[in-house]
């Protein structure tokens, strides 16, 4: 397991106010239904007393996850590198690959990064590739499945202070 689990503000933000949530909200009113259906009886065939206790499994479950997560979370701001042209955590990164099709990528930590919205966790093969060099810099980038491509770095951008 990873000892550094990094983080950017936001990215903190989001994942504390969901455990935030989990405990001070949704926690409680599962508690309150589990309790409500155990009172009414019979509890083998009782829907709301065996959902409820499942629901209770994997919030518990989940808070358990975030405080884990949240406890060895290192928090770094990518602002601090604004204007820069070197890529580090945080950085958006504009490239290009060797059949000419430009992508461009955030890199961000494990627990926040969404593929779907272009970004990758600072341990993914492409920000291990793209981490430390420069705009315009061509690097070689090992793919997942083992071929090698020439990938050059077009722009680098971090969110202003």
């Amino acid at each position: 397991m990873l000892d550094k689990n990094y983080f950017t503000p936001q990215g903190y933000a989001r994942l504390r106010g969901e455990l935030l949530d989990l405990i001070d909200h949704e926690r409680p009113k599962i508690v309150e239904i589990v309790h409500w259906a155990a009172s009414n009886g019979d509890r083998s065939e009782n829907g709301d007393y065996i959902y409820g206790k499942k629901r209770l499994r994997e919030i518990d479950r989940r808070i358990r996850f975030l405080t884990k997560r949240l406890e060895i979370a290192e928090i770094i701001d990518p602002s601090i590198h604004y204007g820069r042209d070197q890529i580090f955590f945080g950085a958006t990164v504009c490239y290009v690959d060797e059949s000419g099709v430009e992508r461009t990528v955030t890199i961000k930590g494990i627990d926040e990064s969404d593929s779907l919205q272009g970004e990758v966790s600072w341990i993914s093969p492409i920000a291990r590739t793209l981490i430390k060099a420069r705009t315009g810099d061509v690097l070689r980038f090992t793919m997942p499945n083992g071929a090698i491509e020439e990938i050059e770095v077009l722009s680098v951008n971090y969110p202003a202070p």
